[in-house]
């Protein structure tokens, strides 16, 4: 299994995570970022997400900014699957990392 997706997303500026994140100068918190790709992976019914092996944030995300997705899912030892991702914008990637699944039932 190898497949590639692409999506694209914004982060509204009123969205309720930036009060705070920073005063006078909002930057999208990294977990709306990752909560994002998350939901761009297209995973199967019995899919549960283990862990987030790797994350790295390189470019700071502003609101209302618009991040390309590109998502590729790449088979690992059954029953688990790896979901890697990057987002960019602006020509930067903002930031990247894979996800670790294992099918319902099989959680190691």
């Amino acid at each position: 299994m190898n497949e590639i997706v692409g999506s694209q997303f914004t982060i509204s500026p009123d969205h309720p995570a930036l009060a705070g994140h920073f005063p006078g100068r909002p930057v999208v918190p990294g977990v709306l970022l990752l909560e994002a790709a998350l939901a761009a992976v297209p995973t199967g019914d019995n899919w549960v997400l283990q862990s987030i092996p790797a994350a790295k944030f390189l470019h700071p995300v502003l609101p209302g900014q618009v991040i390309q997705l590109r998502i590729e899912l790449l088979a690992e030892p059954a029953p688990r699957i790896r979901a890697r991702f990057h987002g960019t914008c602006n020509a930067h990637v903002a930031f990247e990392g894979s996800f670790l699944f294992s099918t319902a039932g099989t959680v190691t």
